[in-house]
This record gives C-alpha cells, structure tokens and sequence, in this order.
C-alpha cells in the first residue's frame, strides 16, 4: 500500500522550469480574457455623464489587471531561465487545489500548444464564491 503510494505521488514530479512555464502561459490566458471584457465594459453605460468616473476606474482596474497579469508572467518567465531542468518538483498537492477541470488539465500535462480554453467556445467549469 506504502509503495503505491509512493510511486503515484513520483508520477506527478516534473522540471520545474516546465511547470513554470505553464503557468506563465496560463497568466496570459488570463491576461488576454480579461482584455476581451474591456470593450464591452467601455460600452455599458454609453454616453451618461453621471457614470464617467466610475466607468473609467473600473476600465482603469481591468488595464492594471492585464498589466500585472502579464507582468507576472514576464517575471516567471524571466527566473526560470535560470532555473536548472534537475530541479524537480512534485506537483500532485498543487493540482488538487486547482478547481477547473481545464485549467487543473493544462497544468499538467507536459506540453501545451496555444491557449489552455478554446477561447471562441463557451466556457466548461464555473466557480461562483
């Protein structure tokens, strides 16, 4: 049983660079979905005086979103070029506080190609609070 154990938590140990890079590409997933509300936010109230301000810092929120965002991604990115490929990490815990199906998918499997959700399609999971 101990054994078993064992080598199912070893199926789950990958480079760290490569997890790494994962995640980056899901914070700009997530950059880039967040973009693609801004217009559409921009044109809820239309032209309404009384709520220019507000409109403008929750556009003003969603830009700084997309900028840290993709900033964290940059960082990620930059440190693990430095990081050696032997350094092996066990991402097992981890993916089990991952709650959507798509994304828990993306990060772990060993390669990805393009975005982790087809963004022209409907979402799968949702999470409200």
């Amino acid at each position: 049983m101990q054994a078993e154990y064992l080598s199912a938590a070893n199926a789950m140990e990958e480079a760290l660079p490569d997890v790494l890079m994962r995640i980056v590409s899901e914070l700009h997933d997530v950059a880039y979905l967040i973009e693609r509300i801004e217009p559409q936010l921009a044109a809820i109230h239309g032209d309404v005086p009384e709520h220019a301000f507000e409109r403008m810092m929750v556009l003003q929120g969603i830009d700084l979103a997309v900028q840290k965002t993709r900033g964290l991604a940059e960082f990620i990115d930059t440190i693990t070029a430095s990081i050696p490929d032997s350094c092996i990490v066990d991402i097992t815990t981890a993916l089990n506080l991952v709650k959507l199906a798509d994304m828990q998918k993306a990060l772990s499997n060993g390669v990805r190609h393009g975005h982790s959700q087809p963004l022209g399609k409907a979402a799968g999971d949702f999470e409200a609070f």
